[in-house]
């Protein structure tokens, strides 16, 4: 309130008696200092200034005030008055300092940390090595910016020694089938009387527990029973039919658009086929966003991609019906010798025909995948899962206490492998029958249980033990094949944040053709069994 305004307020106090004495009090700021000014209006209605000293002209309005009035009695007795106004005012201006106090300080400290944040991720994006040095890249910053999308943490890479040039790379020939020489699949199921039949079908527990039994011939749970799903069009059924040597990679529920391979040799370009495995709603969502040509058989291509539709998708999650391109490459496109397979986010950096070279033919491996980067064991992987609501948690709990009871260990320096758990959005194949059995009793387990197909992976892995010739390569190489894209936007389901058995059953979340193995009785009592301890062998993990 200005002077002007507590002044005109004094004026109205002239209707007050006159046997009466009033002080209006009268509270200013000018350049912060504070000034108190007391007002007596007399009995002959006269107002004076007490302290003539203090011109309230000369003090102006300053920051504001407030006026306070008391009433003394007749014959005086206001200074008791006085004093309670003053120390009102008082109060209403410490109060009003302390709050802009907190608010100064509020602002300071969140530009310092601001500040710091901004310094943190200039260093980590910086050139310059002591900069760099200076960023946790393992930091909760990273990880949650990275989450958010405001930030990509900065991928390990290292060089990759490949072969100088693709033209030079001489084709060795196939590898013989030694262990399974004959493998064929299982496409009905005689218990199974639904018309539309479950895609991975109904194995049991005895059948699941045979198909590791290795033979010369093999009968086994591959996925593609009969009249099950994932239908192609006919135009792509012929097409494929001459692919040998195939890049691979998936969109499922349009979380992505292609991404365009670099590098590739005017060699590989004609060798291999480079086939994008989409669903009808990818394709919608592909033809919206990029261009999409036509040739004359009535093939779609996105640049080099061609794109194979399937219809009729088995499952109700999308990212069981993504295992299928990914794992069973070999029943998509039977017809391939060699495959890479890479997620749907990524875009492939060099030659395809290198690839084979440095990670299959060198080595003579009929499988390649890359470490994981933090974790060793199935359980921290699966540790990891539940606490980033990656699935539900009972189900995960589920499923790893039954690789446990099966003696399945947690990863140690005394295995042979470098790690039970790899990186699987890259997979290199030959086409062995050994190669198509791992990746069918890959796909069963993906299947049974959890769609978390790098908890299974090592428990294959572990019940085959050396019969599969597999190259588990560096984490950095690793992230030296392709350049990572974001997602369109992020897959999330409901059953991935159940805590419970009760609640999945009660909300609905119980997938209807997928994942039954965790709904069907074990044959064994898992009560008793405690999962191995996990401790975190990185910040990030």
């Amino acid at each position: 309130m200005s002077l002007v305004e507590n002044l005109k307020k004094a004026k109205s106090l002239d209707s007050k008696p006159a046997e009466e004495t009033y002080s209006f009090f009268l509270v200013t700021c000018p350049s912060l200092h504070l000034v108190v000014e007391v007002w007596e209006r007399s009995p002959d209605r006269s107002w004076r200034h007490p302290n003539p000293k203090i011109s309230p002209a000369s003090q102006g309005s300053g920051c504001g005030g407030g006026g306070a009035m008391a009433r003394r009695s007749r014959g005086g007795g206001g200074g008791e008055a006085a004093l309670k106004a003053d120390a009102a005012a008082m109060r209403l201006v410490w109060r009003r300092g302390a709050v802009r106090l907190v608010l100064v300080s509020a602002i300071a400290w969140a530009m310092l940390v601001l500040l710091a944040l901004a310094f943190h991720l200039w260093s980590c994006s910086s050139s310059v090595a002591f900069l760099s040095a200076l960023c946790k890249k393992d930091s909760k910053v990273l990880n949650a910016l990275d989450s958010m999308r405001l930030s990509s943490k900065p991928l390990h890479r290292c060089a990759i020694p490949v072969a100088d040039d693709p033209n030079a790379v001489v084709i060795p020939k196939r590898t013989p089938n030694t262990i399974v020489k004959k493998l064929s699949y299982i496409t009905v199921d005689k218990k199974d009387k639904d018309p539309s039949p479950l895609f991975g079908g109904r194995q049991n527990w005895k059948q699941r527990e045979d198909s590791f039994k290795l033979n010369s011939t093999m009968k086994v749970h591959c996925g593609f029973m009969k009249n099950s799903g994932a239908d192609m069009d006919s135009v792509d059924v012929k097409y494929i039919q001459k692919c040998k040597f195939v890049v691979a990679s998936g969109i499922f529920d349009g979380y992505d658009i292609p991404h365009q391979p670099s590098n590739i040799s005017r060699r590989s370009q004609k060798l291999f086929c480079f086939l994008m495995v989409v669903d009808e709603v990818s394709l919608d969502f592909i033809e919206k966003n990029t261009t999409v040509k036509i040739d004359n058989a009535g093939g779609k291509w996105v640049g080099i991609w061609r794109l194979i539709t399937v219809h009729r998708l088995p499952f109700d999650e999308p990212r069981r019906n993504g295992k299928i391109p990914k794992i069973l490459t070999h029943r998509l496109f039977p017809q391939a010798w060699y495959s890479i397979w890479i997620d749907g986010k990524m875009e492939l950096i060099v030659d395809p025909l290198l690839i084979l070279e440095r990670y299959l033919w060198r080595g003579k491996y009929t499988f390649a995948v890359a470490v994981h980067k933090h974790h060793r064991s199935i359980y921290e992987e699966g540790d990891a899962i539940k606490r980033r609501k990656r699935y539900a948690r009972p189900l995960v709990d589920l499923q790893m206490k039954m690789y446990y009871h099966e003696g399945m260990e947690p990863w140690s320096p005394k295995k042979k492998i470098p790690s039970d758990v790899p990186e699987g959005a890259v997979l290199i194949r030959e086409h062995t029958t050994m190669t198509d059995l791992f990746s069918c009793l890959w796909f069963n387990e993906v299947n049974l249980f959890t769609p978390r197909d790098q908890i299974s992976f090592g428990y294959v892995v572990h019940r085959l033990g050396d019969a599969l010739n597999f190259f588990m390569f560096p984490n950095c190489e690793y992230n030296s094949l392709f350049i990572l894209h974001r997602h369109t936007r992020e897959h999330s389901s409901k059953v991935e944040w159940a805590k419970t058995i009760d609640e999945i059953v009660k909300k609905g979340l119980k997938e209807s053709r997928g994942g039954l193995g965790l709904w069907t009785p074990y044959p064994a009592d898992l009560s008793s069994v405690e999962l191995p301890a996990v401790k975190r062998t990185s910040p990030a993990g």
